[in-house]
């Protein structure tokens, strides 16, 4: 799950880590009270969105008074931000973050991780911030540290004075340094993160080091032990497709094809993809329904698939070994009752009780074709698209 720039922000605040000081605009009714409160006449103005580019994209305003302040909220709440990042459709700010300026003399770069290489957490470190680490990494590879964080979570003090040299840390600056190290891997731990970065990690002119800059996601499986960051959750940053399937606990990606996809285990939704475009087709989604998927979560997916205009065709592939090809049959059937549909339906399903899906299929009088094989199924599914 991806959090806002100033969500991430609070938690490094209370994991101590110095933040400029910032607030949130909902409503620009909001921007005079919170200058009159903070007492400020410069601010930079941030869209919220949950992407990256935001400045190059023209989300980031440096504003030098209170009338720049306030046009420049007026200008970027409610903005659509497109970029590599947010796709073609973009993303809408419904909030804006105003920051106190901070007076940097150096940018820099500090992240935790999960390495799929090395199987552990990993700290990434740069004496260059304020850019893309992929190409940084790419395109000056000495200028990255990657240090393995152990399983207990502590550095020891060698990487410390390996980190502050690599970082041209001295005196009080590797002191800060170290500690913002600390701070920031026990908060990568203690909210089940896949990612918390700061980018860039300001140091300024008097000698201090804060964060400019926060990116934090949250591993989805473990938001059931996480409340308070749960409810951090943005549905206006994702498709409304995606929102309400969030909602509902179910696995589903949006995509740019027209053949919508129900299967249950990840792996075999995975495959059946990339079977469908071997034989020419394009998946409109990923939706992964689970082993032990109820009738009416099968329902609701079912409409979530036919809730996209660009579905033209839809394909069901169940494998019955937990999931109850019944159950998923009369799931389809419940949500066919409630929605009208107007695109072929071909569905694969094996495994348990299929006969007894396939009949209940049949009484139902609903226009589905039904294949044997996954072969059969795509070749189907593809011709009608």
């Amino acid at each position: 799950m991806n959090t806002h720039e100033y969500q991430a922000k609070e938690i490094l605040k209370k994991y101590g880590i110095v933040v400029p000081d910032f607030a949130v605009v909902t409503a620009l009714s909001d921007v005079d009270k919170i200058l009159k409160e903070k007492g400020w006449n410069t601010a930079v103005v941030k869209v919220q969105v949950h992407a990256g580019g935001r400045g190059k994209a023209g989300g980031v305003k440096f504003a030098k008074s209170p009338q720049e302040i306030s046009a420049s909220a007026k200008e970027l709440l409610g903005k659509k931000i497109v970029n590599q990042q947010t796709g073609p459709e973009g993303l809408v700010s419904y909030q804006l973050l105003l920051s106190e300026p901070v007076d940097i003399a150096k940018e820099l770069y500090l992240a935790v991780t999960v390495s799929r290489e090395k199987r552990k957490r990993v700290l990434i470190a740069s004496p260059i911030g304020g850019i893309d680490i992929e190409q940084l990494a790419e395109e000056n590879p000495e200028k990255v540290l990657i240090i393995t964080i152990p399983s207990d979570g502590c550095l020891h003090s060698y990487h410390y004075l390996r980190i502050a040299k690599f970082m041209g840390w001295g005196g009080e600056l590797a002191e800060q340094g170290q500690q913002i190290v600390k701070n920031l891997i026990k908060a990568f731990i203690e909210t089940d993160a896949t990612m918390f970065e700061i980018n860039p990690l300001a140091e300024t002119k008097d000698g201090k080091l804060t964060a400019l800059d926060a990116k934090l996601v949250i591993d989805d499986d473990a938001l059931f032990r996480q409340p308070e960051l749960k409810g951090m959750f943005d549905p206006h940053q994702m498709s409304e497709q995606e929102a309400q399937a969030h909602q509902l606990e179910l696995a589903y990606v949006l995509l740019d094809g027209n053949i919508g996809c129900m299967v249950n285990g990840a792996g075999l939704a995975m495959a059946t993809m990339d079977i469908i475009k071997t034989y020419g087709g394009l998946p409109a989604n990923f939706l992964d329904v689970g082993g032990g998927a109820s009738k009416e979560e099968v329902a609701e997916g079912f409409k979530i698939i036919l809730s996209d205009p660009k579905v033209k065709a839809i394909l069901i592939n169940i494998f019955g070994g937990i999931m109850n090809c019944a159950t998923l049959a009369e799931g389809i059937v419940a949500a066919a009752k409630d929605l009208e549909i107007g695109v072929p339906l071909v569905i694969r399903m094996e495994g348990t009780n299929v006969e007894q899906g396939r009949e209940i299929l049949a009484k139902s009088k609903l226009n589905i074709q039904i294949a044997k094989t996954l072969d059969d199924a795509v070749k189907l599914v593809t011709q009608k698209n």
